[in-house]
């Protein structure tokens, strides 16, 4: 997802998000982000969760480019795209970024991408660890996943 900063600057959001637990794993901040940007944030995903059996994304050239499918290959893991001009097939992450547009980006003037990451950082540990989900039965998603993984 996109935004500008105070100053008109573009900058980019990746999010990473658990479509079974709804964890949000990685909000990543930069300018652009690449291909490498992603392996890396899926990197450090897999280091505490381990490597997922799939991942679903747009086609953006971020996702779409050989670093990821490389990376998605190497490792056994299933990389599906949804089909261009159907954002209701990852209907949860176009779900979950209108509420961090809401919820963040309408809200507040980024006048640095520094201030950027610590309130989305702020936001993003208030919806995994404070908000209830009522589709995980009104937990959140963390106490979610420490439920269901642990069993």
């Amino acid at each position: 997802m996109a935004d500008q900063r105070a100053s008109g600057q573009r900058f980019r959001v990746l999010n990473v998000v658990d479509d079974f637990t709804r964890e949000c794993l990685v909000m990543h901040v930069g300018t652009s982000i690449t291909g490498h940007d992603v392996v890396r944030s899926l990197e450090a995903v897999v280091r505490f969760r381990g490597a997922p059996q799939a991942i679903t994304t747009d086609n953006g050239p971020e996702f779409a480019g050989k670093a990821l499918d490389l990376w998605t290959h190497d490792r056994g893991i299933t990389h599906t795209f949804i089909r261009p001009g159907k954002p209701v097939e990852n209907a949860y992450i176009e779900s979950f970024n209108g509420r961090v547009r809401d919820e963040c980006f309408n809200l507040h003037w980024f006048q640095s991408l520094d201030q950027a990451r610590l309130i989305l950082t702020a936001w993003r540990q208030d919806d995994n660890d404070v908000r209830p989900h009522t589709s995980l039965g009104g937990r959140t998603p963390n106490e979610f996943a420490r439920l269901e993984l642990a069993g």
